[in-house]
């Protein structure tokens, strides 16, 4: 199996893994694992858009930080504009209106995860596709590895409150593991486009970026800023952030 193709699936994988814990556990996450879970899977994606999206972004282009901050701003408008056009629970409670209100919590829950995963796998097919301009494959597999270790507390956080509203173990597992195949497509979609790429890279990477960004901002912090253990949540992010900025910088 070549490497690109081990990355590309490295995130579903973590998906998977993580989605597997409703067949371990009896009960919903405890809320302290759940906070430090939350905020690993923060310092994993921070790290991730800076050391490993940004800054190249910044070194391979000869427009200055210009393409970065347009990359990056865009990536977040992005975000911004799927929130709004389509149904999903926003901070653990559902935002639905009209027609929108007969679409189950499950199914809201599903098709948030899924929507923000899509920037995750666009990230791994950007750095992989950077190959040639630069982008060492090391650096490339760091990305594809981090973006599986965040997805394994998101797989089980998904899957678990899934079996404690009634479903079946195994329908909670199909169900978090689905969640994860956006990633895969995403990353192929991106290197089927690689070779007409060119100048725009330093953009698309920078839009990866501000996307997944947008998910910390938007999503992660303040559902670990609710509530008790926060300090657990900024102890995770911490242990995260620095996890992943390792990874980029050995493997890198």
């Amino acid at each position: 199996m070549s490497p690109t193709l081990i990355g590309i699936l490295l995130p579903l994988a973590g998906t998977m893994l993580g989605s597997s814990f409703v067949f371990f556990m009896k009960k919903d996450i405890p809320d302290r694992l759940q906070k430090t879970l939350l905020g690993f899977a923060s310092g994993v994606m921070v790290a991730a858009s800076v050391w490993s999206l940004l800054l190249p972004s910044m070194e391979m282009s000869t427009g200055g930080i210009l393409p970065a901050s347009i990359g990056f701003l865009a990536g977040i408008a992005f975000l911004l504009l799927i929130d709004e056009v389509t149904p999903h629970l926003h901070n653990g409670a559902a935002r639905a209106e009209g027609p929108r209100s007969r679409l189950s919590r499950t199914a809201m829950l599903a098709l948030a995860v899924t929507i923000h995963n899509l920037p995750e796998g666009m990230a791994v097919g950007v750095v992989f596709a950077g190959e040639s301009q630069g982008l060492t494959l090391s650096a490339a597999l760091a990305v594809s590895i981090g973006i599986a270790i965040q997805n394994i507390p998101e797989g089980a956080i998904i899957s678990m409150p899934m079996h404690a509203e009634g479903n079946t173990r195994w329908r909670s597992f199909l169900i978090g593991s689905l969640s994860g195949v956006v990633e895969p497509l995403g990353s192929v979609a991106i290197l089927l486009l690689a070779s007409t790429l060119g100048v725009a890279l330093p953009y698309l990477l920078a839009f990866a970026a501000g996307a997944m960004m947008y998910v910390v901002v938007e999503e992660l912090i303040p559902e670990t800023a609710q509530g008790h253990h926060t300090n657990l949540s900024t102890i995770g992010f911490a242990v995260g952030f620095v996890t992943m900025m390792a990874m980029d910088v050995l493997l890198g």
